[in-house]
């Protein structure tokens, strides 16, 4: 299976601690690797390192100065550039993301996207042509490029988990 990873441009200042804490969970919960993200605070690497611990698995957070440099090096190792946007081409058009058989790297933005993001990515990927939020277009793209498969994922070294129920709260510690 290819590699998934996130990077995550922009950042404001309170606002988008929260945000980016969400992204990250989402893209752990959804089938990605890691995620790059520029900016943040040291807060988002100590809450997947815990999240990690209890509920299992290896998602890594990495911080970067430079998200052109990323760029650069996924596109240079073979890999394939989705930029995540309302602008974009309509997810189910892209054939290439959707076979998923070179490794891929997801941006999502939080500002006002660089113009020069657009001309690096591989595709401008849309799954909405609305206004909404990057979470849950994270969240739809991942779950389409993943066919669903990634819903049934079992996390590796979990101390938790969940045994679904149609009431309450059902946690098992491992």
């Amino acid at each position: 299976m290819p590699r998934v990873a996130v990077l995550r441009i922009g950042y404001r200042l309170v606002r988008d601690d929260r945000i980016t804490t969400h992204i990250a969970l989402v893209a752990r919960a959804f089938g990605a690797d890691c995620i790059y993200t520029v900016g943040g605070e040291e807060d988002l690497a100590e809450t997947i390192r815990n999240v990690n611990k209890r509920w299992g698995g290896d998602f890594q957070v990495e911080f970067v100065d430079d998200w052109k440099k990323v760029v650069r090096q996924w596109k240079n190792s073979g890999g394939l550039v989705v930029h995540l946007t309302m602008y974009g081409l309509g997810m189910e058009t892209v054939e290439e993301v959707q076979r998923g058989e070179r490794n891929i790297l997801v941006v999502v933005g939080a500002e006002k996207v660089p113009r020069e993001l657009y001309s690096m990515a591989d595709y401008n990927v849309a799954v909405s042509h609305q206004p909404h939020s990057e979470v849950s277009a994270l969240a739809v793209f991942l779950d389409r490029y993943f066919k669903g498969e990634e819903l049934k994922k079992n996390f590796r070294d979990a101390k938790m988990k969940i045994t679904p129920s149609a009431k309450g709260k059902n946690v098992v510690e491992l």
